[in-house]
């Protein structure tokens, strides 16, 4: 059938509005109308060729929408259920058997390959073949996805809402919930207050944190996040050295840190500045290849780094719970979105990259 879709021709491109065929889903997949879909980061330098995802190709990796047919062999969902869209995994490796699916062992060659699971493409424009992503390609008013993709939802929370849920508002979230698993009563510093920053402060705030350090250039967003729980805030360009400011903070320096940036010089600040048996976890995803130099004798007094990846949780059962904190008013990310037609796609993209909007959400129907 045909579906309106905002297609990536080439590198760097703008978003182009365009008409193209998508397949009915196969045994194990799942059709979607995509209600909205959140703009993240990753999108954006997939768009710019960061990650050389196959062009053409539609993007978009944080549906929400409405079962509207299931292929043979589906049993989590049925036509009408509220969904949201998550990574694609095999579901048969060592990881995903041991309820790690986000170190799925093809996590790339099903997400950013442009191919489904069985390697063939579902979207089409004029009998050439259009690249998926993230198993999902939810730029478009529908999408064929794998059921591991699927994340049935509660229908009393607006389904326009919950799209970002399926992957930066879990990573930042599950980067502090999931992964680093902070005391109550500790200390953590948050190094960016985008949607991925700004929800791992509220999941710090859920974790009963009491002291919660944002840090971020721009004096809107620091702001918004002591709404959202933060204690303190730093400007770097107010302070002589941020290090030593979270330091004078904190006494002796962090329990906990999470860097969003993707900037190598902040990544050793985050570290810097714990104390000793800290950890930080880092999230932001910069060009492949890009390195970081550290202090050997920082991390010798058992100061550790993780990755983290998509927030290091299963989603069929993370974002629920994120949707039960949402509903008892303790994880309001809803104050992180702003939203644009499909059409405003690469308006929206702009306000993203230039911090005037936290969390552009495209309203598709």
């Amino acid at each position: 059938m045909l579906t309106k879709a905002a297609v990536t021709y080439g590198k760097g491109e703008p978003f182009q509005i365009d008409d193209i065929t998508i397949d009915k889903p196969k045994d194990g997949e799942v059709l979607v109308r995509i209600k909205a879909v959140g703009i993240c980061h990753t999108d954006l330098i997939v768009r710019d060729q960061y990650y050389p995802v196959p062009l053409p190709a539609v993007l978009g990796h944080e549906g929400s929408g409405i079962v509207e047919e299931v292929g043979t062999g589906v049993t989590s969902v049925q036509p009408g259920d509220h969904v949201v869209l998550s990574f694609s995994s095999c579901g048969q490796c060592t990881k995903c058997l041991s309820g790690n699916p986000y170190a799925c062992e093809t996590f790339f060659e099903l997400n950013f390959t442009g191919t489904m699971g069985d390697g063939t493409c579902r979207l089409h424009k004029d009998h050439q073949d259009v690249s998926n992503f993230f198993g999902q390609s939810s730029f478009a008013h529908y999408s064929v996805v794998s059921e591991r993709n699927v994340v049935k939802v509660p229908k009393d929370v607006p389904l326009e809402i919950l799209g970002p849920l399926g992957c930066g508002i879990q990573t930042g979230s599950g980067a502090v919930l999931n992964k680093l698993q902070p005391a109550e009563g500790s200390s953590i510093v948050v190094f960016g207050c985008g949607s991925v920053g700004l929800s791992a402060i509220m999941a710090a705030n859920v974790a009963s944190c009491t002291t919660i350090i944002a840090v971020d250039l721009q004096e809107s967003r620091l702001e918004l996040a002591k709404e959202l729980g933060a204690t303190h805030t730093i400007n770097p360009k107010d302070v002589a050295n941020t290090v030593e400011e979270i330091q004078k903070i904190t006494g002796s320096g962090a329990n906990y840190s999470v860097e969003t940036t993707s900037i190598p010089a902040i990544l050793r600040q985050a570290v810097d500045c714990l104390a000793t048996l800290g950890r930080a976890a880092v999230i932001g995803a910069p060009p492949v290849g890009t390195e970081v130099s550290l202090d050997v004798n920082t991390l010798l007094f058992e100061r550790s780094v993780t990755g983290v990846l998509l927030g290091s949780g299963v989603p069929q059962t993370y974002i629920p719970k994120l949707i039960d904190l949402y509903k008892k008013g303790k994880f309001p990310f809803d104050k992180l979105i702003k939203f644009y037609s499909l059409e405003e796609i690469n308006q929206a993209c702009e306000d993203s990259e230039t911090g005037i909007t936290i969390k552009p959400i495209l309203k598709l129907s």
